[in-house]
């Protein structure tokens, strides 16, 4: 358990420390993954999403954590049917729960990393748009880019520049549309091809400029319409408080007027 704590805190991406029960969950998940058999398929493709994910576990171990911990939750039901019964049914809706979670935990991982990728691909857009008048090198563009790009595409950029520096560069940008599978980068890189090709991509990064920005301001617009929603909210819970405070005071005076009178 040393040994693997201690490997867990290597491959980790953020500082935290691994807790003894992680190390624990993972023992547990390694052992039980040699027992899980999946297709090809599903196999190539949860492997494809836990490497776009970060994650960094085999198929067979990410299922058999899910398992795993299913397994501990609903081991509390051992002492608690004895005792408290009623409990029974909210560890296993619970267990039932965290199981879902856990599968779906790199899809999960990976619908936010696209949605921030998303939300920049405007910005970088409008880059193209401007450094593609100067200039055809889709490398040094993509690299000027990555200082100023957020964390989720900095990072992608990085897998991406590396790729096409040691390999085909059209093949590295096809790499880069699969691993995020989002339909507006899919037509980023269908023009950054077309431009390695020997295309003029001026006017079509010109007209993706454009459609990216109505995009923008539609995002930008349901953003607006769900604030009201929030702020009567909290105008509700500040009515609530002005009437107790209101209430409060109005009690406070006729009790100390019955007091007078009686």
């Amino acid at each position: 358990m040393a040994v693997t704590k201690a490997v867990l805190n290597v491959t980790r991406q953020d500082k935290k420390q691994t807790k003894i029960l992680e190390v624990l969950v993972f023992d547990l998940s390694s052992k039980l993954a040699n027992h899980i058999r999946l297709q090809e398929y599903k196999k190539r493709k949860l492997t494809s999403t836990l490497r776009s994910a970060g994650i960094k576990l085999t198929p067979e171990t990410f299922i058999a954590r899910a398992w795993v911990k299913t397994g501990l939750i609903a081991t509390l039901l051992i002492p608690v049917m004895p005792i408290i019964p009623v409990l029974a049914p909210v560890i296993i809706l619970l267990a039932i729960t965290v199981f879902f979670r856990e599968l779906r935990l790199a899809d999960e991982i990976l619908r936010q990393k696209r949605e921030e990728i998303e939300y920049e691909l405007p910005r970088f857009v409008s880059t193209i748009s401007q450094a593609i008048k100067a200039s055809r090198d889709v490398t040094a563009i993509l690299m000027s880019y990555q200082k100023n790009a957020g964390d989720s595409f900095r990072q992608e950029l990085e897998i991406t520049i590396a790729d096409m520096k040691s390999s085909n560069e059209e093949t590295a940008l096809t790499r880069l549309e699969a691993r995020i599978g989002s339909t507006m980068l899919s037509d980023v890189v269908r023009g950054l091809i077309s431009v390695k090709r020997g295309d003029n991509g001026a006017m079509y990064f010109e007209m993706l400029n454009h459609d990216f920005k109505q995009v923008e301001l539609q995002k930008l617009k349901l953003i607006a319409m769900k604030q009201p929603g929030k702020v009567k909210k909290y105008s509700f819970l500040m009515l609530g408080c002005f009437l107790l405070i209101y209430i409060g005071i109005l009690g406070y005076a006729i009790i100390n007027a019955l007091g007078k009178m009686l």
